[in-house]
């Protein structure tokens, strides 16, 4: 995740408990594991909650899908957490816990040390997400297969294969559509195509969203924040 502006880093224990308490109980967010080697994965997992200056929860995924980096989750290791808060504020909530423990009953759980400082970047600025996001680009009556690269709330660059006659698209508006994105689907997003680059497998559009699809893409943005981070 890149963001050209820097993120703002809450220290004092009152505001850290307040705004991880925007982070539901329950909700998605995800967790970078990384290895002694270099190795890194992703996994999401629901919060479940935490104690303010003790501890937090977060329900330890499925052993199928950690794999290897299971035997990485151990005490003393180092976790970082990113979030949604909910509501008005699009922003993500990132920190970094040390591994307490990890139980099994009554249920699988990692137990984070909390939290000495929590960064908050807001969506709204310009955070540029790295994605691999499946789409289709409506083109007049025809359409084109891409993957979004790269995501913000702003525009997007979407590489596509055998597409050297959208080099006649630029400076025109087009249409974007996910059709299935972990769990989401059928989002409709009016574009302008800003940039048309060639590449070895293809070309690369820059794509600008327009205003009247910004609540779609900042819903987008969100979800990819938590998928792909």
């Amino acid at each position: 995740m890149n963001a050209s502006v820097t993120a703002k880093q809450v220290e004092t224990a009152n505001r850290l408990n307040n705004n991880l308490a925007l982070l539901q109980a329950g909700s998605n967010v995800s967790i970078d594991i990384v290895t002694p080697a270099g190795q890194r994965a992703k996994f999401r997992t629901p919060l479940i909650g935490y104690l303010p200056k003790k501890y937090v929860l977060i329900q330890l995924p499925d052993s199928t899908k950690l794999g290897s980096f299971a035997n990485f989750i151990n005490q003393g290791a180092s976790i970082t957490v990113r979030g949604l808060i909910e509501g008005h504020e699009g922003s993500v909530v990132a920190f970094v816990g040390k591994v307490k423990q990890t139980l099994q009953i009554p249920s699988r759980i990692i137990v984070l040390d909390f939290p000495k400082t929590v960064t908050l970047q807001s969506l709204r600025s310009s955070l540029r997400i790295h994605t691999d996001i499946d789409v289709k680009l409506k083109v007049g009556k025809e359409y084109w297969k891409g993957v979004i690269r790269n995501l913000s709330v702003h525009g997007c660059k979407v590489m596509v294969s055998n597409g050297e006659s959208l080099t006649l698209v630029e400076n025109k508006g087009i249409e974007v559509i996910v059709e299935d994105f972990e769990g989401m689907s059928n989002i409709n997003l009016s574009a302008l195509v800003c940039n048309i680059k060639s590449q070895l497998d293809g070309i690369s559009l820059g794509i600008k969203f327009e205003d009247r699809s910004r609540s779609s893409v900042i819903k987008l943005v969100q979800h990819a924040v938590v998928a792909e981070i």
